[in-house]
């Protein structure tokens, strides 16, 4: 999607990336979560994101955000602070289009940037398209775990893919 620029998220992006996330919560095995996030708990993860230094970015045409991503720490134990977790979120009327390729592009390089080792993904088993944006920008599967999910009344997989990231010393 030629015409949707790339840019760090603001205060003002956070209703279109919570109702973003919110419609995955109630319709894809995209995350987890089984009921919508309060706006509120979105802007204390988006203070959390700045404290930290983590980007979050949106996919926007003018000042309509079309998709998000972003960068958050893999655990919080201090062994594992060069080691993000990525998200990536597009709405539903823009998927297929590029956006998820140029958020996760995005993303790495500020990764690489910051000077981080590694970013893991974990995705539902059955989200391929998912899978497969990851292994294009070479991530590999590290691991996959079984039944260790339930949504939708059915057990789901969850896929591990990483890319490890060049860093100095």
């Amino acid at each position: 999607m030629a015409d949707a620029l790339i840019r760090p998220a603001e205060p003002r992006d956070l209703p279109a990336i919570s109702a973003i996330y919110n419609h995955a919560v109630l319709h894809t095995t995209a995350t987890y979560d089984y009921d919508t996030e309060p706006l509120e708990r979105r802007f204390a993860w988006f203070d959390d994101h700045r404290s930290l230094d983590l980007p979050v970015l949106v996919a926007a045409r003018g000042d309509q955000v079309l998709g998000w991503g972003s960068l958050s720490p893999f655990h919080r134990r201090p062994g594992f602070q060069f080691t993000v977790e990525n998200s990536l979120y597009i709405a539903e009327p823009y998927r297929a289009q590029g956006l998820g390729s140029a958020l996760l592009r995005r993303l790495i390089s500020a990764a690489e940037r910051r000077n981080l080792r590694s970013i893991i993904a974990a995705i539902d088993a059955s989200n391929e398209v998912s899978v497969r944006l990851h292994q294009g920008h070479a991530f590999e599967e590290v691991g996959r775990f079984p039944s260790v999910g339930f949504k939708f009344g059915r057990w789901l997989d969850v896929v591990y893919l990483q890319r490890q990231l060049t860093r100095e010393g």
